[in-house]
């Protein structure tokens, strides 16, 4: 009787040698239950073996698994959190690869994923109370990396409507806004924008807000402009940060959808996250509740406080940005064949692909740390800036090389490389750009302010 390695090996040339049309023709050669049944009995230990040996006849080579992790950084989290990192990456690679590419290119949001989002329950993924998981902030950045690791635009809206808009109310409001808004922002029953940057005034936020809040007894009347504000073209409720013409100090409120006097135009044209839809939003006599401002936002220290929070989560989408080009890259160049051997097998591509990985681990150590530090109170601006600035500009490296490695198809849709590279830039530049953020981190090692 012919032995079992033999069928399998048997069974496994025949097939390398047909196309599944002719795979009746195997039956007639091969007892294939009889097979099939042998490899059920097989552990996985056994199985690899075999495979191994197969391989050594030269015609078949078993490549080791892609795995961006390289110093297995996800080990340090928790069975459970693992179980929930891994549930939103299936759920990135199920749900939104097959899609995104075409939203990308129309500049559209693919609304029906909100729902099928949602059902995941981890918006709000740190609060504590309101229907909030109430987890870790790394549990929190990790997520956020799965999101990026498939498309950086659905982490952005994500990370606007859980961490910005909610953040805004949870750190801010009282207590009765929590508990009218918060509930169902967690559900994304109800989903909210946060307008902070104006069509004049970026870095300048702190101290140079143009748009104005007048207040009138109970109410306040809202004038002004806000420019790239994720979301805002089908939110429920925008966050709108103004400068009291009384007092000069930020304040912060919550404009319903409908409410007369507010104007959202969707941003067109836009050559990275074009997915997001970011809106320029006008304000002429908008008239806000006293109910309605933020009742602990008072000056601009306490909108920092949600910004704080928040960069964290941009450079954790960093990450995820250049793992997905990471792994795409190498996916690619071990497919791909040139003088008839994979590109993978050339020591230029190998010393790109070394490269990529190389910073890759580094921001992935790094902001782990960063959000152990979020998890301990005691993050602070500069930590959280150094990260940020550290990570983007990476990211911008990897996310070339893996264009480089792949020739003239990184530039083509289909191989996402393309998307990747052109969504690192926006990543890049919002939440601080490089240069504010090495200004806070480096008057905290100087000693010295060097802003304007």
């Amino acid at each position: 009787m012919m032995s079992l390695f033999k069928k399998i090996k048997q069974a496994y040339h025949l097939y390398k040698e047909i196309d599944m049309d002719a795979l009746g023709k195997l039956s007639e050669k091969v007892d294939l239950p009889e097979v099939m049944k042998a490899f059920g009995k097989m552990d996985e230990k056994q199985l690899h073996g075999l495979m191994k040996m197969i391989g050594h006849d030269g015609k078949h080579k078993e490549l080791p698994p892609i795995n961006a992790d390289f110093y297995q950084v996800s080990e340090l989290l928790t069975d459970d959190e693992r179980t929930l990192q891994l549930k939103v990456r299936a759920f990135m690679e199920k749900e939104v690869k097959p899609i995104i590419n075409e939203y990308w290119l129309r500049a559209e949001f693919p609304h029906e994923l909100i729902p099928k989002l949602a059902a995941l329950n981890i918006c709000g993924v740190t609060y504590k109370g309101y229907g909030c998981p109430g987890l870790s902030n790394v549990m929190e950045g990790a997520l956020a990396m799965e999101m990026a690791r498939i498309d950086s635009s659905i982490a952005t809206f994500f990370g606007v409507q859980s961490g910005l808009a909610m953040g805004s109310i949870y750190l801010l409001g009282s207590e009765d806004q929590k508990q009218e808004w918060l509930p169902k922002m967690q559900q994304m029953q109800l989903i909210g924008a946060f307008g902070l940057t104006e069509p004049e005034v970026g870095s300048a936020v702190a101290g140079g807000l143009t748009t104005t809040a007048k207040r009138n007894g109970d109410s306040w009347t809202l004038n002004g402009q806000k420019k790239w504000i994720g979301n805002s073209t089908f939110a429920d409720v925008i966050i709108i940060w103004a400068r009291d013409v009384d007092d000069d100090n930020v304040k912060g409120f919550l404009v319903r959808r409908g409410t007369p006097g507010i104007e959202v135009e969707k941003m067109e044209d836009k050559m990275a996250l074009r997915v997001v839809q970011n809106g320029l939003i006008t304000l002429k006599d908008c008239v806000v509740q006293e109910h309605d401002r933020l009742q602990n936002a008072n000056s601009f220290k306490d909108t920092a406080k949600v910004l704080r929070m928040t960069r964290a989560g941009v450079a954790w989408e960093a990450v995820g940005c250049a793992r997905g080009a990471y792994e795409s890259a190498l996916a690619y160049t071990r497919e791909r064949k040139q003088f008839g051997k994979p590109i993978a097998s050339f020591q230029l591509i190998q010393n790109h692909l070394v490269e990529m990985l190389s910073n890759l681990t580094a921001m992935q150590t790094m902001v782990f740390r960063l959000s152990q530090l979020q998890d301990e109170n005691k993050l602070t601006d500069e930590h959280a800036s150094l990260a940020k600035v550290f990570c983007t500009l990476r990211t911008r490296d990897i996310v070339s090389r893996a264009r480089e490695v792949m020739g003239g198809n990184g530039i083509l849709l289909q191989y996402d490389v393309a998307r990747f590279v052109a969504d690192a830039e926006a990543i890049y530049s919002y939440e601080g750009t490089k240069e504010i953020n090495s200004l806070i981190v480096g008057r905290a090692i100087t000693g010295f302010s060097a802003f304007v």
